[in-house]
């Protein structure tokens, strides 16, 4: 009989911890997970991209992934970890997919020991720890990797002002800005970057946290170390904050729309669509300042009525201290003061 558990599992420092306990007689076949260190278990991939996550048997005799009797599930997990979500199901030469991942998914099976799971046209909702498990009879083999989009973390708060989401709000904004509420591990690579925002707000685990690279008073105090200050979970109908949002490259471009004169909020949604486009959303801002270094000095409408503009280079008169997304605000949409930032999907 063989008993064995091989887990990965991924902290920030991107070190990895293995428990394997193996009790079998000289006779019986010997299994063990492929588990490989530090950033070999995050696979990183862009939007609409395809990716392999992988997961391999070592044996050093017996049964192999292609055996009738082997079972190989691959799952996903919720962002608090408590539920898992079914992805493929593979049975000999039985398989099945399940959900969003149907028909986007296929095991690669290059060899009988492998079995990493192919999955095409990366969501955002894709993002998260995958769970790969090999069972044979008794014997159970837990292979675990963590998928990430590459972009860029922002912070978002409606019209009605600071701290008006709760939950389950701040996830439909995040969506309406075709993006998704950010992750921890997401949150924490941006403050590493830089990123310092003194208004609290929801990761996706239900916690509320914000980033701090200048420690002041208003911010957890002058004398806290810089970091991400943690107001720990929240009740999620209960409680209300803004929200880091997550969103990934453009598949499009982003750009000023030149006009002779100044627009309402209509006739911009207008303007864009006699361009060929349509007017862009915060998202689309964001990522094309932090990922493209996109820089413009000038404030125009964006889909959710804001007013903003990016700056990369930061100069007088523009953004003088540093490189950010400028917010001016949410105006009367039926004010003629500003022009409007449009985007083109790639065809």
């Amino acid at each position: 009989m063989i008993t064995m558990l091989c887990t990965v599992f991924l902290s920030l420092t991107l070190a990895s911890s293995v428990y394997s306990e193996t009790n079998s007689p000289a006779s019986s076949p010997a299994y063990t997970a492929e588990t490989e260190l530090g950033d070999q278990n995050r696979v990183f991939a862009s939007r609409g991209s395809n990716v392999t996550l992988p997961c391999r048997l070592h044996r050093q005799h017996g049964m192999s992934f292609g055996s009738v009797g082997m079972r190989i599930k691959w799952t996903k997990l919720s962002a608090d970890e408590s539920v898992e979500e079914d992805v493929l199901v593979s049975m000999g030469f039985h398989k099945k997919s399940y959900d969003s991942f149907q028909g986007r998914v296929h095991l690669q099976e290059a060899d009988d020991d492998d079995a990493s799971l192919v999955l095409s046209d990366v969501s955002l909702d894709d993002m998260g720890k995958f769970r790969c498990e090999v069972i044979d009879g008794i014997d159970d083999v837990i292979h675990e990797v963590t998928l990430e989009v590459q972009g860029v973390v922002f912070p978002y708060s409606p019209r009605l002002g600071r701290y008006n989401l709760n939950f389950h709000d701040a996830e439909q904004a995040c969506l309406d800005q075709d993006s998704v509420v950010a992750s921890f591990d997401q949150l924490y690579e941006a403050w590493r970057s830089g990123m310092d925002w003194c208004n609290a707000g929801w990761l996706n685990d239900g916690s509320v946290q914000y980033p701090v690279t200048k420690p002041r008073g208003p911010c957890g105090g002058a004398n806290a170390r810089a970091g991400l200050r943690n107001y720990g979970q929240r009740e999620k109908s209960k409680s209300h904050y803004d929200v880091f949002c997550f969103t990934s490259g453009l598949k499009g471009r982003l750009y000023w729309l030149v006009q002779p004169d100044k627009l309402t909020f209509t006739e911009a949604v207008q303007a864009c669509q006699d361009d060929g486009a349509e007017i862009a959303n915060v998202a689309q801002m964001y990522a094309a300042w932090k990922l493209n270094g996109y820089d413009r000095c000038d404030s125009g409408w964006l889909a959710d009525g804001s007013v903003r503009y990016p700056i990369s280079r930061p100069r007088r008169n523009c953004s003088p201290t540093e490189a950010a997304v400028r917010f001016v605000g949410f105006p009367d949409k039926k004010q003629k003061l500003f022009g409007v930032y449009c985007f083109k999907g790639q065809q």
